[in-house]
């Protein structure tokens, strides 16, 4: 089980009301279905701004697309999970987008070479239609330099 933070207010805006108000359940795993990751038998649910998603994922990087859809979203400040895998591997690490950034940056930090900028640009596909397509506030998958 985990616990994740997001910046409440950065996100994708599903329109469903206004300010930082959370979107429905329902409205959520459209989100997630929108990025073609497949939330068959997990259960999503809205406890106020936090997201409760449990169930099985296929794989690690499933899960955690998951978790990120999820979480990627206005008016949503932290998704707990329960999702059990099929396999044991490793998990990514987390990173918020500060104003400023870029992926050749957040490589260079994570990696040491800005060159690797690709490999966490197709660790947030589908979520990430451009590698120069990130904003501050966004939660970002960085997989093992492995």
């Amino acid at each position: 089980m985990g616990l994740f933070s997001f910046i409440k207010s950065a996100g994708e805006k599903l329109g469903l009301g206004g300010g930082d108000k959370a979107p429905d359940a329902d409205a959520l795993k459209k989100e997630v279905s929108k990025h073609g990751l497949d939330i068959e038998g997990l259960d999503v649910a809205v406890d106020g701004d936090t997201v409760k998603v449990s169930g099985k994922a296929v794989s690690q990087e499933v899960k955690e697309k998951v978790v990120l859809a999820l979480g990627n979203v206005t008016g949503i400040a932290s998704v707990e999970e329960q999702i059990e895998t099929a396999a044991a591997s490793e998990e990514a690490t987390f990173y918020t987008v500060k104003s400023g950034d870029t992926l050749s940056a957040i490589s260079k930090a994570h990696y040491g070479n800005a060159n690797k900028y690709m490999a966490i640009f197709e660790a947030n596909k589908p979520m990430l239609s451009h590698p120069d397509k990130i904003y501050p506030g966004q939660v970002l998958r960085i997989p093992s330099a492995s």
